[in-house]
């Protein structure tokens, strides 16, 4: 190809769908019109932004901060430096090799997880399913609740490849790399189970999660009025889930919950500008006063005039079909 016929394609015919065409066509220029694999993998891997930025964060909190405190490095900014008398050739060589040798030890006690699943990428996810399990995940880590937002995504094998297990859509789960790593290649939890499970039609909070009574949700919680307010607008954050104790929240779930207080907390100010604070809390067990088992939070609006019932409601209360 001409260097005419080259800048027409790059000009006129090339689609895009990522970065990668235009930039492998760059690194081969810049490197003389050829090189490994290796090569070119290292070049896209130093225009990953969002890698670097990882990789920062993870020198930042570990190996920099050990290292500096035995006083082998030196940290000035962002400037880092070995706190050691001059090597000459041959003990830099041996300082590598001792340091290869350590990584080597590591890696063989704990498998290639320590590097999570892209060392053993030889069964790419196809971009179609990919898109399937983060879209049906929300976009989150079904351990920790982690967005893409927050932190890097990963989709997970369930059952890790390396122990058989397939790409295919029931072994995938959406975790970030923080949470993949942790769960290395041993583990085989389904974490998609724990905020997807137990519905109980005995539960009165259950039932009352597929009705109109519902004035706020979701995925994984929803907000009403309580049948026995304590002030008018008394409202209750519930997890779909049915479980009875707080302490058993999924972090997943407790941020649904807290952004369905925060935006319930502004609906009432707006509504009512009496209002002047506001008790936050959960019961738990009958000990505390739990009377409904399946956890809730309440969200109890103060203001100033608000008269006690002695039955545990107040004078006036709104009816649920008004949504206060």
């Amino acid at each position: 190809m001409k260097f005419h016929e080259l800048k027409e394609f790059i000009i006129e015919k090339m689609r895009l769908s990522h970065i990668y065409q235009p930039l492998l066509i760059k690194t081969l220029v810049e490197l003389g019109g050829s090189a490994t694999i290796r090569q070119l993998a290292i070049t896209f891997l130093q225009n990953d932004e969002s890698q670097l930025l990882y990789y920062e964060k993870r020198l930042k909190e570990m190996p920099i901060k050990v290292l500096s405190k035995h006083n082998v490095i030196k940290r000035d900014g962002d400037l880092i430096t070995l706190e050691t008398q001059k090597l000459t050739l041959e003990q830099k060589a041996e300082i590598k090799k001792l340091c290869e040798q350590k990584m080597q030890e590591y890696i063989e006690s704990r498998g290639l997880s320590i590097w999570d699943y892209r060392l053993l990428d030889n069964d790419p996810i196809p971009d179609s399913l990919r898109y399937r399990v983060l879209k049906e995940a929300k976009g989150r880590c079904a351990l920790c609740g982690a967005t893409k937002d927050t932190a890097l995504l990963d989709i997970d094998h369930i059952i890790p490849r390396s122990r058989g297990g397939k790409t295919e859509y029931s072994n995938l789960q959406v975790l970030c790399a923080k949470c993949n790593r942790s769960k290395g290649n041993k583990d085989k939890t389904d974490f998609r189970e724990i905020t997807c499970k137990e519905f109980n039609e005995n539960c009165v909070f259950c039932r009352k999660s597929k009705s109109n009574e519902v004035i706020l949700e979701n995925d994984y919680a929803f907000a009403l009025l309580d049948g026995y307010p304590v002030t008018k607008g008394h409202t209750l954050i519930i997890p779909k889930r049915h479980f009875s104790d707080y302490f058993e929240t999924t972090i997943v779930e407790l941020n649904a919950a807290n952004d369905l207080l925060r935006i319930r907390q502004k609906d009432l100010r707006d509504y009512d500008h009496l209002i002047t604070g506001f008790n936050v809390g959960a019961n738990v067990n009958e000990a505390a006063g739990q009377s409904v088992f399946h956890m809730h939070i309440h969200l109890i609006p103060r203001r100033k005039g608000d008269l006690p019932n002695p039955k545990g409601g107040v004078r006036g209360v709104i009816p649920n079909k008004m949504k206060y």
